[in-house]
């Protein structure tokens, strides 16, 4: 019991992934036809990735680096998590806008962000460090699509109000995760005395609570014709 209330207190995000997660496929009857129809399969796969990454790092049998010195390094799995996430948004996106140009942009950001990945690899090993400033690139596009969004939302008629729309908690997680999500990470490679003498690893955890926080009150509250 010792074990599981530690790895519980000290792992807290991966019960609450779940919750999340299992609270969406309650719900899925009242998006399973918009956009966010895969929303569940994004929440498992980042459980998913979660827990194999505390499996790499603090079970040997898990590791994927043959050099001892690293073989607890778990990054190249997030790094293939966020192509794949930032990936799943944008598609939201341009499935949402309606605008022909704004649904342009998009593809060309997505192309940017992809790019920028691309790049990143000619200077940082994906096994040993995230990519952290594609990620920043990818963060900045995935902001630029939420106004875009706002944009288009503001100048509609709805007869909803947007607590009632699942796509306004949705990209209000993601916009306030974002803009300092790519900031912190940097900070933690670059400067990482600031990184350990600040303890921003909970404040990410923070702004990731917030995020899912967010997904999983959308869910609740939303009603399906407000869906937009």
């Amino acid at each position: 019991m010792d074990a599981i209330y530690t790895f519980i207190t000290e792992q807290y995000i991966l019960p609450f992934y779940l919750i999340v997660w299992l609270v969406s496929m309650a719900c899925y009857r009242t998006y399973f036809d918009t956009p966010l129809k895969y929303y569940p399969m994004y929440l498992m796969y980042t459980l998913l990735t979660e827990v194999l990454g505390y499996f790499i790092k603090f079970h040997e049998e898990f590791q994927i680096l043959s050099d001892s010195r690293y073989d607890w390094y778990n990054v190249i799995i997030y790094n293939i998590y966020s192509v794949i996430a930032f990936m799943f948004f944008y598609h939201i996106y341009w499935q949402v806008l309606r605008n022909a140009k704004h649904k342009k942009w998009i593809v060309i950001g997505a192309g940017i962000s992809l790019s920028s990945y691309i790049i990143s690899l000619f200077f940082q090993d994906p096994f040993y460090s995230n990519l952290y400033y594609a990620d920043l690139v990818a963060s900045m596009v995935l902001l630029f699509n939420i106004w875009l969004y706002y944009k288009e939302k503001k100048i509609e008629f709805s007869p909803y109000p947007k607590r009632y729309n699942l796509m306004f908690w949705t990209s209000l997680g993601l916009a306030v995760f974002h803009i300092f999500f790519p900031f912190l990470i940097i900070i933690g490679y670059e400067a990482p005395k600031i990184w350990i003498e600040y303890n921003l690893r909970d404040i990410l955890w923070i702004f990731i609570l917030f995020m899912y926080g967010t997904f999983m009150i959308g869910v609740l509250v939303h009603k399906r014709k407000a869906f937009r």
